[in-house]
């Protein structure tokens, strides 16, 4: 697997052999009321999320008067346009500022996705460590290209898309100076997202692809699937919560109330921290195994300084901190220019 670049977001380094980094996705499961919005970052400091994100939108720019909702909203009470839907869950640039302030005050970065070029003026003025992009604005070029002039790293769900129109989107953020600060989101445009719709072998396709930091945007159900996911190589995860999964609203139903979304943050570390770096080597936690368990070449004998080394003469015993038996082939043939008593490990400094 080609290792991707890695990307700085704020204090963390999201990329290849760096903890996964889990964004607690509060979205709008606020209700449009700025004390639930605040307890959900007190909820997503205490789960152990690196960043809560919400959306900042305006309903009367992002929806038209007559869009309806679509079928897992309506399922859920939404009400019959996506307008009056959005226009309740709205909050207020006073709101977002006590937001912003509030997750800077509890250690927790704070990310929003915006919908507009105004809602990317809007969030800039929160000066957030990272600029997420939803899934269905990857082919919207002018938020795409404001996006990437913020100089800030960019977060692009790639949910419901064709290879071309990811392909078409890395090439637009690049051709904006911003290739080197792109994560990609392999993400399932279906709520909730069965485990087997999961495909999380998109995650390495998508790397591949691109040389990019890759992470996974979870709509499933499932607690377990983020660690699925960070050990198919998924850089960064998101991951829908709410305080009640029964409120009335279009995401609580398939989000994560806050004691499980704790085990799964936990759960997803530690299958990235079960990784590694990938380089080949053993673990230091391996060393008194590999020195007390490997063995070395022993004089088999007495053997007199001046001998040659012959097959007959030695033998293999524990522990291996002598010359190993990989090297016998060198060890054959020399002399020695010392006694070597029975049963000691022979050493270079023994042989001429």
């Amino acid at each position: 697997m080609v290792p991707s670049a890695t990307v700085q977001i704020g204090k963390s380094a999201v990329g290849d052999a760096q903890p996964v980094y889990v964004i607690a996705e509060a979205g709008v499961n606020h209700n449009g009321d700025v004390d639930t919005a605040l307890r959900l970052i007190d909820a997503a400091v205490a789960a152990g999320a690196d960043a809560v994100k919400f959306q900042i939108f305006s309903a009367a720019r992002l929806a038209g008067p007559d869009a309806p909702p679509c079928e897992y909203q309506r399922a859920h009470g939404a009400p019959t346009s996506q307008f009056e839907m959005l226009k309740e869950l709205e909050l207020s640039p006073d709101d977002f500022q006590k937001l912003a302030a509030h997750a800077n005050d509890a250690g927790i970065a704070f990310l929003a996705t915006p919908f507009s070029t105004d809602d990317l003026s809007r969030l800039r003025d929160l000066k957030p460590p990272a600029i997420k992009i939803a899934s269905p604005d990857l082919i919207n070029f002018p938020l795409l290209d404001a996006a990437a002039q913020t100089r800030l790293p960019l977060i692009v769900s790639a949910g419901a898309a064709t290879t071309p129109e990811i392909d078409r989107a890395v090439e637009r953020i690049a051709a904006n100076g911003a290739a080197g600060r792109l994560i990609l989101m392999h993400c399932v445009s279906s709520y909730p997202t069965r485990p087997a719709e999961a495909r999380l072998n998109r995650i390495a396709f998508l790397r591949q692809r691109h040389n990019v930091p890759v992470g996974f945007s979870d709509h499933t159900l499932r607690e377990g699937v983020g660690a699925w996911a960070a050990a198919a190589g998924a850089s960064i995860l998101e991951k829908h919560f709410t305080l009640d999964r029964s409120a009335k609203g279009p995401d609580h139903f398939f989000s994560l109330e806050p004691p499980a979304l704790a085990r799964y943050i936990a759960a997803a570390k530690e299958a990235a921290a079960s990784l590694g770096r990938g380089n080949g080597d053993f673990a230091e936690s391996e060393s008194d195994v590999r020195r007390l368990s490997r063995v070395s070449i022993v004089a088999d004998r007495a053997i007199p300084s001046g001998a040659t080394l012959t097959a007959d003469a030695l033998s293999f015993r524990r522990p291996g901190e002598g010359i190993g038996p990989d090297r016998l082939d060198e060890v054959i043939g020399r002399r020695t220019n010392s006694d070597i008593p029975a049963d000691t490990p022979l050493a270079w400094s023994m042989l001429e």
